[in-house]
């Protein structure tokens, strides 16, 4: 899974039929800092997400399983909507790792 922020809509007038009912957004690959990585991509929401929210996703195959009933021809699917992200700080690991292996040798 991956991270996202929904910055657009799509509007499709002629899909294929497996998409009729899909809601197409416009998702902008972010990090775990939110800033931008990569280009945005065509993604099917699965969940109910909008403009703005931060979700995860999937790629390629995961994609076309994100509705059980049909299998769609999509290779981004929005799968989530994220209420908040935390990770550590490299210098933090780095410390922790210190410790863990001290501890380990220490025992």
């Amino acid at each position: 899974m991956k991270l996202g922020r929904i910055v657009g809509k799509v509007w499709a007038t002629q899909k294929d039929p497996q998409l009729q009912g899909v809601k197409l957004y416009v998702l902008q690959p972010i990090d775990e800092t939110y800033k931008a990585v990569g280009k945005p991509v065509i993604a099917a929401d699965a969940i109910g997400a909008g403009e703005g929210d931060v979700v995860f996703w999937v790629g390629s195959r995961e994609a076309t399983f994100i509705f059980p009933d049909k299998k769609i021809p999509a290779d981004v699917g929005i799968i989530g909507i994220v209420d908040t992200a935390t990770s550590e700080t490299s210098a933090n690991m780095k410390k922790r790792k210190k410790q863990l292996i001290a501890d380990y040798f220490i025992e």
